[in-house]
């Protein structure tokens, strides 16, 4: 085969113009010792200085934020449980489900058959003890007036004591007189000087005068005894006017007991009749027709009322190691099944500090607040949320490796050509906690550079930071994530570009 029916490689023609003179195939000879030579240049210095291939990222500038997910339920605001104060049997129902209801409107009725015969009979026992009252202040009020007479005789009593008090005293007096006369007249008798009939006559007259006596002492005893029964008779009258006073107070209270009773009765019969306390929704009906229902120890539910479908809000479990984050006035974000690829909007209202333990598991109830104007949001819906407890505004965000990493040190394969020893993947304690200081290194002319930075912000995959010393980082910046070296790393194909994550530098 002659050398001119050979395939030409490319650019051939082009430098046998070029150099006419020199036989085409020394040419083709020379280029491939030229390709020999180069590629045992490039293995030899591979081969001396093993490659160092860095996995890096760009330094951003957005905002970072931190959140908690937990999963909750969609509830009214405020949603009313309505119920009985009274057992009987539902006679009507006037909603249903989904009712619209104003305040005061009427929801469901009971029989009121028993409680108007109650109401009946216990107006009956007022008219009753109404009467007896009377009849009993009517007794009390003769037993006043029996005082007042017993009072009057015992006055009277005792000015007939004072009167025959003072009739022995006059009786006494004559006595005594009568004795004087007698006395001297008998003086007179024995000397002569009277006749023995006016002697006789004054005898006669003392003992009238005695007997007066002993009769005025009989009436003061008399009077006194009468006296005395008229002050028994006073305290008799007190006693009982105090019984029948007593009587009359009692049936007072009987009446005020009774007039109860009817009030009481007439209540009953009004709650016969279930209205709605609110204006709003009725999201559930409990009762029937013909139900039964017995008003206990504890209120049976009829119908649960939410006041307001457009304001709901979003009652989520948060776990005991995420609530010391959470605040009142959050932004939530939260998504339900029945609307996947929507995202809602709230606000935390209320941390509630009432713990939950299921399976010890130990969660809080954080109470969101979420407009509703369109009426998507139904109650009993299950929201998958997001709080965003924190945020960093335009800050320099990294990967959280990037604080993670360190080179290694001590290594024979460095030959002094880093501070840092041969340049490695390592795995060093990241500083995520807001506050704290940390290290990341900055791949600068294929070399990485240490900066000392404050983390703003973290979380379980980014880190907003701030350099300590300012002007050290800028957005844009690539910073070293990880990093592997080998000579068989070294002699793998071109180096990618940092911006896709990985960049290999040789020493």
């Amino acid at each position: 085969m002659s050398s001119s029916s050979l395939p030409r490689p490319w650019g051939f023609d082009a430098i046998a113009r070029w150099m006419p003179r020199v036989p085409r195939w020394q040419l083709l000879l020379g280029a491939s010792a030229l390709v020999a030579a180069a590629v045992s240049a490039v293995l030899f210095v591979a081969r001396a200085h093993p490659g160092i291939a860095y996995t890096t990222a760009p330094i951003a500038v957005e905002t970072l934020t931190q959140s908690v997910t937990a999963s909750g339920t969609v509830n009214p605001q405020n949603s009313i449980s309505v119920g009985t104060q009274v057992s009987g049997t539902i006679a009507s129902i006037d909603v249903d489900f989904n009712s619209k209801v104003t305040k005061g409107e009427v929801l469901a009725r009971i029989d009121p058959s028993t409680f108007q015969a109650q109401l009946d009979q216990a107006q009956a026992s007022l008219a009753q003890a109404q009467a007896q009252a009377a009849a009993a202040g009517s007794t009390a009020s003769g037993g006043q007036s029996s005082i007042a007479i017993a009072a009057a005789n015992n006055t009277a009593q005792d000015a007939a004591v004072a009167a025959a008090q003072a009739n022995i005293v006059k009786a006494q007096s004559a006595l005594v007189l009568a004795q004087l006369q007698e006395k001297r007249d008998a003086s007179l008798s024995a000397q002569g000087y009277l006749a023995q009939s006016q002697l006789d006559g004054d005898r006669s007259t003392t003992a009238q005068d005695q007997a007066a006596l002993a009769a005025a002492q009989a009436a003061l005893a008399q009077a006194r005894a009468q006296a005395q029964a008229s002050s028994a008779t006073i305290a008799l009258s007190s006693s009982t006017a105090q019984q029948q006073g007593a009587s009359a107070q009692a049936a007072a209270a009987a009446v005020q007991l009774a007039r109860a009773s009817v009030q009481q009765d007439q209540l009953n019969l009004l709650h016969t009749v279930i209205t709605s306390p609110v204006d709003g929704t009725v999201i559930a009906r409990s009762v029937s027709v013909g139900q039964t229902v017995a008003a206990s120890f504890s209120t049976p539910t009829l119908f649960t009322i939410a006041q307001n479908l457009q304001k709901m809000e979003v009652d989520i479990n948060v776990g005991e190691p995420d609530i010391g984050n959470v605040r009142a006035g959050d932004p939530v974000a939260f998504s339900v099944l029945a609307f996947p690829s929507r995202t809602f909007h709230g606000t935390v209202a209320q941390v509630r500090i009432n713990p939950q333990t299921l399976n010890n598991v130990v969660t809080y109830d954080v109470v969101v607040d979420v407009p509703n104007p369109d009426g998507a949001l139904l109650p009993g819906m299950t929201a998958n949320a997001t709080i965003d407890v924190a945020s960093a505004k335009s800050a320099l965000v990294v990967p959280l490796a990037a604080l993670a990493w360190r080179p290694s040190a001590g290594s024979a394969e460095t030959n002094g050509s880093s501070p840092w020893g041969k340049l490695a993947s390592g795995s060093g304690n990241v500083a995520s906690s807001p506050g704290t200081s940390g290290m990341l290194f900055v791949l600068q002319n294929g070399a990485p550079h240490h900066v000392a930075v404050r983390v703003l912000l973290a979380t379980s995959t980014q880190a907003a930071i701030a350099p300590i010393q300012s002007g050290t980082l800028h957005s844009g910046d690539l910073v070293i994530t990880a990093a592997t070296g080998s000579s068989a790393s070294a002699r793998k194909g071109p180096a990618r570009s940092p911006v896709s994550g990985a960049m290999r530098v040789m020493h």
